[in-house]
């Protein structure tokens, strides 16, 4: 599995690299489902951050806070082929299938939505493949490794 790694020295950095990501995908055309990203790492590993900048990079001008209680938070995406920007929070999902009640499977499954997922590693069953998967891990108070790859099947 190949896989790009960064280390982002403070916010700003890890800000700056989720808005150049959103760029890139801005860039790509539509595919058959959803442009999907799974989140993954530690507590306070930086993947909120990453995300600010992320939702900046596709034109987003609300604040970004991390849906820990209300599971998913919808965006509307402006001058783009994309329509909407999902921010989706797994942290209190026991099963994977409660993130179902939601509409997930529809989310995930058309084409015009970019949908980010924190805590992905807890509805891993359910998650379709061909995702981006986005790994943080903590190297000091605010050193960030982060490790970017796409998933090609599910694990």
């Amino acid at each position: 599995m190949r896989f790009k790694k960064y280390l982002t020295k403070n916010p700003s950095e890890t800000k700056k690299l989720g808005k150049s990501l959103a760029q890139k995908i801005l860039e790509s055309s539509p595919k058959k489902g959803a442009f999907v990203l799974g989140l993954e790492g530690d507590l306070g590993g930086g993947k909120t951050t990453f995300l600010q900048g992320f939702a900046k990079g596709l034109g987003i001008k609300q604040k970004i806070l991390s849906p820990t209680f209300i599971i998913m938070r919808k965006f509307l995406i402006s001058n783009s082929k994309f329509l909407n920007f999902y921010h989706i929070d797994c942290y209190r999902i026991k099963k994977p299938r409660e993130i179902l009640n939601l509409g997930f499977k529809e989310i995930i499954t058309d084409p015009q939505n970019v949908v980010a997922i924190e805590w992905a590693n807890r509805i891993r069953k359910i998650l379709s493949q061909g995702r981006l998967l986005i790994s943080f891990e903590l190297v000091d108070k605010n050193t960030r490794k982060i490790k970017i790859w796409k998933r090609k099947k599910n694990v």
